[in-house]
């Protein structure tokens, strides 16, 4: 499909979303909950200790918790920042606005509608006093935080974001507030590959905050008198899945692992050393992050606030975090895709509750629940769906059996055991796997043939799913299987 065709399309979609208005006298609507949204950047599902993760130490989300329900099911819309928080802000999946990755910001369609349904501009229509801090990236049009509905609280998305939402939560409010806190870290991870390519190289670190944090974290392991002592003793050993899975999909390597020259490198030339450094900083990073987090839910108890605030959590991706010998995100694979998510809110939300069985979008189904808290009505004509009854506990009988990820080059659709991948080049461009036998993705059950039942059943929905949402992108693509 050429470009303009694309963008025609797109427009009309987006026109046919209904805006619902809600009534200036919402505003004064007594009972509304505070909503405080914490997210952090590049976190995988299994990075808290109240996961059973044991390499690592996360007291503030682990109280979080404690305090709500955390969902074992949650997947990002897109495994890459720009595109997962485009989804975060809108209840849209990428691919409505032609987007792949980050770099298609600049060009991806973000049409008025989108930005009148934005989460921010909903929540200040409805009398809502709307904050933003700390990182932003989304598509070009929608970083003017005025734009959808936020007033600017800081751009640091560090120390200072954590002391800045603290001055916020306990200043005076006249009314419910959304505060929504975007934090840096475990980002910064990033910078162990970037830079371990730069040092082979010849060149040195890179000179930013992000590689400076990162190579702080690892100077006394590298310092060490004894670096394989250190890492035999602290770090956390290789994942069960460490290795390169049996007929993996050539797109992998070559669009994903070959997109950027170090993310190939390591995987070639990274020993089992390097590869446990890499998750102890990875742990170090995390916890990092953790007690900022702290800071702002204590000063919501300190405020006196707690009682009346819905806390959600979550992050826009996750990091491979050595699985497969990769690091960084973007693949489907699920250190990639699964993420974090938990929901707070004293006397609504039942207590150290954790659901294993439902299917959450984070991307999607955001923008309802926080829609259906505050009693404000959802656009008409968005995928996702509210998460507040199964918050409360209640029986949900036609929740979703299947959760859908877009990427660069390819989509996932993850049933109850099994998970479907189809990329858009390269040989092997399906992978099936059991995730209830095989929950580290190591065996590709694609060209099984005592699985071709499961494989056609996944294309069907995926197929079934792509036509429902109008993804233009997959559509070019799925007509090859």
């Amino acid at each position: 499909m050429k470009r303009r065709e694309f963008l025609t399309t797109t427009m009309k979609t987006a026109a046919g979303l209904a805006l619902t208005q809600v009534p200036a006298s919402g505003a004064n609507r007594p009972g509304r909950p505070n909503i405080l949204f914490i997210m952090t950047d590049q976190q995988h599902a299994g990075m808290m200790s109240c996961t059973g993760n044991k390499w690592l130490k996360t007291p503030a989300l682990d109280r979080l918790a404690a305090a709500g329900l955390r969902f074992e099911r949650a997947y990002a819309c897109n495994p890459v920042c720009v595109p997962s928080r485009f989804s975060l802000q809108t209840g849209l999946m990428p691919s409505a606005i032609g987007m792949r990755t980050n770099e298609d910001a600049k060009q991806s369609l973000v049409t008025d509608t989108m930005m009148q349904q934005s989460l921010g501009n909903l929540f200040q229509k409805a009398g809502y006093e709307t904050v933003y801090g700390g990182k932003v990236h989304l598509p070009a049009r929608m970083n003017n935080l005025k734009a959808i509905g936020y007033r600017n609280l800081t751009g640091n998305s560090r120390q200072e974001l954590a002391q800045a939402c603290a001055q916020f939560l306990k200043g005076p409010h006249t009314q419910p507030f959304l505060l929504f806190a975007s934090f840096i870290n475990p980002h910064d991870i990033c910078y162990m590959a970037i830079n371990a390519q730069r040092r082979a190289n010849g060149q040195p670190p890179m000179d930013n905050v992000d590689s400076k944090t990162c190579e702080g974290v690892l100077e006394n392991p590298r310092k060490s008198a004894n670096v394989a002592a250190f890492v035999r003793d602290h770090c956390p050993p290789l994942p069960a899945n460490h290795g390169i899975p049996d007929l993996e999909p050539e797109c992998i390597p070559l669009r994903y692992a070959g997109a950027r020259s170090f993310r190939a490198y390591v995987r070639a030339n990274w020993d089992e050393e390097q590869w446990r450094l890499h998750r102890w900083a990875y742990c170090r990073l995390t916890e990092m992050v953790d007690a900022e987090i702290g800071t702002v839910l204590d000063a919501l108890r300190e405020a006196g606030l707690q009682d009346n605030t819905l806390v959600v959590f979550t992050s826009d991706h996750g990091d491979m975090d050595s699985a497969h010998k990769l690091e960084h995100k973007s693949v489907l694979y699920e250190e990639s895709v699964h993420i974090p998510f938990i929901m707070s809110l004293p006397g609504v939300i039942p207590q150290g509750t954790v659901d294993r069985t439902h299917f959450v979008s984070n991307g999607l189904d955001l923008l309802p629940t926080l829609c259906d808290f505050a009693g404000i009505e959802t656009p008409a004509g968005l995928p996702g769906r509210s998460l507040r009854p199964l918050a409360e506990g209640k029986a949900v009988q036609d929740w979703r059996d299947f959760v859908v990820s877009e990427s660069q080059n390819g989509r996932m659709l993850r049933t109850d055991r099994f998970k479907y991948c189809l990329y858009d080049s390269g040989e092997r461009r399906e992978q099936l796997t059991d995730l209830q036998d095989d929950p580290g993705e190591m065996k590709n059950l694609a060209e099984v043939p005592a699985c071709k039942t499961n494989l056609d059943q996944h294309r069907r929905r995926l197929r079934d799913w792509v036509q429902k949402i109008d993804d233009r992108i997959a559509a070019t693509y799925l007509g090859g299987v």
